[in-house]
């Protein structure tokens, strides 16, 4: 499988999500879709960005954009994440890091010294039409959402 690249279709690459359903990214189709990639369900920093997500939705809804969260946590996991937090929209379970290679957000990092493999926080806007538009990597939580919302905002213009 080739890798994502700007200006060009992403891979429909169907994940169990979670409310008991399957979605692939041409579930889609007509709409924008924010696929932000998060390293683990229920830590601080993923439970921040998907609360920032969650406060901006009614702003995400108004541009009939759509918004996924994925990570390699379990189907579980990602169902409890989602209760405890409240999250309006679903989150894909990527156990077999099919989506998460297509996309290449699988990296080496550090933790306490370790290398460890792992998510690199990432975030893809996908256009109407399937084609990735713009994206965001080694993302920072702090004001992420608010430039994800304005370039969702801007494509929407035409821009």
């Amino acid at each position: 499988m080739s890798k994502i690249a700007i200006g060009k279709p992403v891979p429909d690459i169907e994940l169990p999500a979670t409310g008991d359903k399957n979605i692939k990214l041409s579930d889609y189709q007509g709409k924008p879709v924010v696929l932000y990639f998060y390293p683990k369900a229920s830590t601080p920093g993923c439970t921040q960005e998907g609360l920032d997500f969650t406060a901006a939705i009614a702003k995400f809804r108004r541009q009939s954009a759509v918004i996924l969260g994925a990570s390699r946590d379990s189907l579980k996991a990602q169902e409890n994440f989602k209760a405890k937090q409240g999250f309006p929209f679903d989150l894909l379970a990527d156990k077999e890091e099919v989506l998460c290679k297509a996309f290449d957000v699988i990296k080496m990092k550090s933790m306490y010294g370790k290398k460890v493999r792992g998510i690199e926080r990432s975030t893809f806007l996908i256009d109407e039409a399937g084609i990735l538009r713009q994206e965001w990597r080694k993302v920072k939580v702090k004001d992420h959402v608010d430039e994800v919302l304005d370039a969702v905002k801007a494509m929407r213009a035409g821009n």
